[in-house]
């Protein structure tokens, strides 16, 4: 079995978040200049590009803290950094030109939500299912503002698409950015999230007083 097959595998597998060796590429692939230059930059601002390899070439990304505009900065580093092939789904409003180039550029897909029937997590889903490899990365917090808890759509993603949760890190207080470690999605979602917890330990947001509890949003709490 080939190193995809075995590491798809690896996920169905329950167990404690999956912790290996930091590597700088996304698996399969090689350096390019263009990497080795986004590394060099992110290494003089003082960064450590963070990617633990991958259980699967298929991941659903939760970025936290997410508090400051400045966030896509660093991460966009990190994704020329690595390679890692970063696609997030946004209202397909956004795609028009010129702005839609640029959002095409970065990984964007267009979503449109009548057509999806309005099941927003059924349709990324099926996204996620075409894809031969896609590490789709999703700001769980909802907003750069304080929120008291993060949404749950990322989870219920990655446990029906069955793929693991990359724990993606924006550590402004050590300067770290990329992917800490992975979460296979079982269903119990408090014990998903505390291991979710545990990987984020110590990581401060850009702006402290946005960052919020790594909690799943309340059932009975509105939208």
């Amino acid at each position: 079995m080939g190193r995809g097959g075995k590491q798809i595998k690896q996920n169905r597998q329950s167990g404690p978040p999956i912790l290996a060796r930091v590597s700088p590429i996304w698996f399969g692939r090689s350096p390019t200049f263009g990497s080795r230059v986004a590394a060099l930059v992110l290494r003089l601002l003082g960064w450590t590009p963070l990617l633990a390899p991958t259980p699967s070439p298929k991941i659903v990304v939760a970025a936290a803290p997410h508090t400051n505009n400045a966030d896509f900065w660093m991460g966009l580093l990190w994704i020329w950094a690595t390679r890692i092939p970063v696609r997030f789904v946004a209202k397909k409003e956004i795609f028009a030109f010129p702005l839609g180039l640029f959002v095409r550029a970065v990984g964007g897909i267009p979503l449109d939500r009548g057509r999806a029937g309005g099941n927003f997590v059924d349709a990324v889903v099926e996204i996620i299912k075409r894809q031969p490899e896609i590490a789709l990365a999703v700001a769980p917090e909802g907003s750069r503002s304080y929120k008291p808890y993060w949404k749950t759509g990322f989870y219920y993603m990655a446990l029906e698409a069955g793929v693991p949760i990359g724990v993606g890190i924006l550590d402004w207080k050590r300067k770290r950015v990329g992917i800490t470690g992975y979460v296979n999605p079982t269903g119990d979602i408090e014990a998903d999230f505390a291991q979710i917890r545990a990987l984020l330990e110590g990581a401060q947001g850009h702006t402290p007083a946005n960052q919020g509890p790594v909690i799943p949003r309340p059932k009975d709490a509105q939208s």
